[in-house]
């Protein structure tokens, strides 16, 4: 029982240290963390499934969208720490 208790608490550490980046391209943060994605749903971000995603980052596409980067990161962030 200790040993399962500590197991989850150790992903959980391990979890809060995972970390997206602006200079993290799409494909990469959709393909670790899928959970991210009603966050590009939200701003309207359809690059998902595109051949873009496998070479654009995460902070061009939020200047395409209009959208700060760091805000936008933020929110990324947000949606794989409350998972």
């Amino acid at each position: 029982m200790l040993i399962a208790l500590w197991l989850i608490e150790e992903r959980s550490i391990n979890n809060s240290q995972e970390k997206i980046t602006e200079d993290m391209n799409i494909r990469e943060v959709i393909e670790r963390y899928p959970e991210t994605i009603p966050v590009f749903i939200k701003h309207h971000i359809g690059c998902i499934g595109c051949i873009a995603a496998s070479f654009e980052k995460i902070k061009d596409i939020a200047m395409v969208h209009g959208i700060d980067a760091k805000t936008f990161v933020e929110e990324l962030n947000k949606a794989i720490n409350s998972s």
